[in-house]
């Protein structure tokens, strides 16, 4: 398949592919894995609070947790407002941020209630003074997510991809949902594509949304038209993704779905790497809930999760991932489908 090309504001990506911000999920050892793996050409941070920076809440520093590894690197954002907003990128930017992307698709009620998030997208006057403040003080690249609008059957996408492009954003991303709609049913890729019709063809698109496997990815690129493809949900316990569906690209065959064995080995992996970025205690507690994501599929999965919530420490992981190896080389784990 051709693949397209993917430059955000100057910045030349070696891929279309982007790992999504995930709250919970997407710190440095998920992007640093996704990199490793190979195949992501841009990873994202986890989602940060205009507030919480600007009123310097005492977690914040933890979070930008970013190294050359995970680089080029987008940190998203949510706020309400412009000036909280502006005050925030600037602080990202001079983190070392390589992109500064605001959040207008979150439906999380914890987000949607703050006045964030998706919920910009019932006024879109306030769209505008975000970006508007933002870009007034950003020198990196700017973008920004979105999806099909607040209200189901409701778009007000292609509104909000004009203002974003007259406000001086360098590529948009949509998903391909209302907010309404959470994660349910399936993702509109003929409104993405009817997004790229009507935007300015100058700035990139990014299309998010039900990307799981190379048929999906094949599918999603041909129908929008986009310039880059993001994907969240489908890389959770399959990091490799990003991999698989490069080489799909150059060779036009899927390659073979990986054998429990790869799978554990690349959970370990993580799990090494966790201990290396945070320690012990915190990587164990972070590891467990992983895990969960790896053994999906698994024959004895109940019987691997239920060892793992009873460890206290990375070693404990390392044992009870090793022992599931064993069974899985005995033939008693069937192998998990990777795409």
């Amino acid at each position: 398949m051709k693949l397209p090309s993917l430059t955000i504001g100057g910045l030349s990506l070696s891929s279309p592919l982007v790992l999504a911000p995930m709250a919970g999920v997407t710190n440095h050892s998920m992007r640093v894995l996704c990199k490793r793996l190979g195949g992501c050409g841009l990873v994202s941070s986890e989602m940060f609070s205009a507030c919480a920076i600007r009123f310097r809440d005492p977690k914040t520093p933890g979070m930008v947790d970013w190294t050359y590894e995970d680089q080029p690197l987008s940190a998203q954002l949510f706020g309400g407002d412009g000036e909280t907003c502006a005050i925030a990128a600037v602080y990202l930017q001079e983190q070392g941020a390589d992109i500064i992307d605001i959040n207008f698709g979150c439906p999380v009620p914890k987000v949607a209630r703050s006045g964030s998030g998706a919920s910009i997208l019932k006024e879109l006057s306030r769209a505008e003074e975000i970006i508007r403040r933002v870009r007034s003080v950003c020198r990196v690249p700017l973008t920004v997510k979105t999806r099909l609008g607040w209200y189901t059957g409701q778009p007000t996408v292609f509104e909000f991809v004009r203002i974003a492009s007259d406000c001086g954003a360098d590529a948009v991303t949509v998903h391909g949902r209302y907010a309404q709609q959470k994660y349910a049913g399936t993702a509109d890729w003929d409104m993405i594509a009817r997004v790229r019709e009507q935007m300015d063809s100058r700035i990139p698109l990014i299309a998010n949304g039900d990307v799981t496997d190379p048929a999906s990815f094949e599918k999603i690129i041909r129908i929008t038209g986009c310039q880059g493809v993001m994907i969240g949900r489908g890389a959770l316990g399959r990091p490799w993704i990003f991999r698989d569906l490069m080489a799909f690209a150059r060779t036009g065959a899927a390659p073979e779905p990986l054998k429990a064995p790869e799978i554990l080995e690349i959970a370990r992996m993580h799990n090494r790497i966790l201990k290396d970025i945070h320690g012990d205690r915190r990587a164990a507690k972070e590891m467990r809930g992983n895990i969960i994501h790896y053994i999906k599929g698994f024959e004895n999965s109940a019987r691997i999760r239920n060892a793992i919530m009873q460890t206290r420490s990375t070693e404990e992981i390392e044992e009870v991932l090793n022992e599931a190896d064993r069974f899985c080389k005995s033939g008693i784990v069937v192998q998990k489908q990777s795409l």
